[in-house]
């Protein structure tokens, strides 16, 4: 028999079906399940590690499922991008030999204290005030200090300029100051949420090696964020043009630092598909057991993935038709955006299963009205598809 546990956000427990239209074959209930592939989360980060050309390390942020934590442990992950000290515990308790990023540029000084008793190895900063704060609280001589840049660079899904990073003068001018306090200064920066532009990436090396350049030092290390796209669309992200962008951007420095990675979508979204049941058709448009309230909370954002349609049968095909997709909350706003074309033939009580559920799904989970309680298993696969990699 299958193990599955009910919870708002817990750790996967293993199971045996081949696929999610298997287990919901068999096991489908009123809850939404939340499907998790273990082999395809070590391909991908096999994809990473045979390919970026520097670290890679995992941002907890994406997912804080125990599970991938200590998958990605187990697997050699060097360090994790924490960014809040909840996430530094937990990453020490399942990983304690890991390196510590503490890349939230902005934090109390209670948070900075946190971070330095769990032995944080490398602390960004996009503010002066920030800096300064950092100092006061002893991140001295031998600290990472890494400088936050921003450009106005298209190409992500949406843009994190906006709320972190300093414009090129700033940054040049917190590089100046970090390495006057005797720490190991780097830079960060982070493109933008599914970016699939390489361009993107080449363009904030080139920004990083002229700041470095004018003055005069040497980075310890260039970390080039997250950004990595997945395959939201069904497809394969092409993530080699990125590496090989990456590895190409290392000409801009007259001495290349090395470099770190920092994903988090990149690496577990594609991990992970998320079935929800259909309650009610209504003419063009579905109610859901689940919505933006729940573990679709992303689509408003950066819209709707690939969504496949599991009957009685297992994995519909025909004609489509355009719906409209509503939450089981009593809110009216509980809507994904705009139209999602599914199988005309689609009735109460299929499921719709979304790809890429892996990243900002748990943990940011409410229980608006009651839902968002969910069931999570563990599958063999995730996908019927000959030509996905993942399939």
């Amino acid at each position: 028999m299958l193990q599955t546990t009910v919870v708002p956000d817990t750790t996967v427990v293993p199971g045996h079906a081949d696929g999610p239209e298997d287990w919901l074959a068999r096991h489908g209930g009123e809850l939404p399940v939340l499907f998790f592939c273990l082999a395809a989360l070590s391909a991908r980060h096999d994809r990473f590690r045979r390919g970026f050309p520097g670290a890679v390390t995992y941002a907890v942020k994406a997912n804080p499922d125990e599970a991938v934590i200590a998958r990605l442990g187990a697997e050699g992950m060097p360090a994790f991008d924490v960014a809040s000290p909840a996430e530094i515990a937990l990453v020490r308790r399942l990983c304690p030999s890991a390196a510590l990023h503490y890349h939230n540029p902005v934090r109390s000084r209670g948070e900075i204290r946190a971070g330095l008793a769990a032995g944080v190895a490398s602390w960004s900063v996009d503010d002066s005030r920030e800096l300064e704060k950092l100092v006061a609280e002893g991140v001295g001589p031998g600290a990472e200090i890494a400088v936050r840049l921003k450009l106005p660079v298209a190409g992500a899904a949406y843009d994190f300029g906006s709320k972190f990073g300093a414009p090129p003068e700033l940054a040049e001018a917190l590089l100046r100051r970090a390495a006057a306090t005797g720490a190991r200064v780097s830079m960060t920066f982070h493109v933008g949420t599914q970016c699939a532009d390489p361009a993107a990436w080449t363009a904030y090396m080139e920004a990083c090696a002229d700041i470095v350049r004018r003055t005069g030092l040497r980075l310890a290390r260039l970390n080039v964020g997250g950004g990595f796209p997945s395959g939201r669309d069904g497809g394969d992200p092409a993530l080699e043009p990125i590496f090989a962008a990456v590895a190409r951007g290392l000409s801009r420095f007259e001495r290349p630092p090395e470099l770190v990675c920092e994903p988090g979508r990149g690496l577990v979204a594609d991990a992970m598909a998320y079935a929800v049941r259909v309650k009610a058709r209504r003419g063009a448009a579905l109610y859901l057991n689940d919505g933006i309230y729940g573990g679709l909370s992303e689509c408003p954002s950066i819209g709707v993935p690939r969504v496949d349609l599991v009957t009685d049968d297992g994995r519909a095909t025909g004609p489509a038709q355009p719906f409209t997709l509503f939450g089981p909350t009593c809110d009216s706003l509980d809507r994904l955006p705009g139209e999602t074309r599914l199988a005309g033939c689609v009735a109460e009580g299929d499921w719709l299963l979304f790809r890429s559920a892996g990243a900002y799904l748990n943990g940011v989970t409410t229980m608006f009205n009651g839902y968002g309680t969910r069931e999570q298993a563990s599958v063999g696969r995730l996908w019927t598809d000959p030509c996905h990699p993942l399939g």
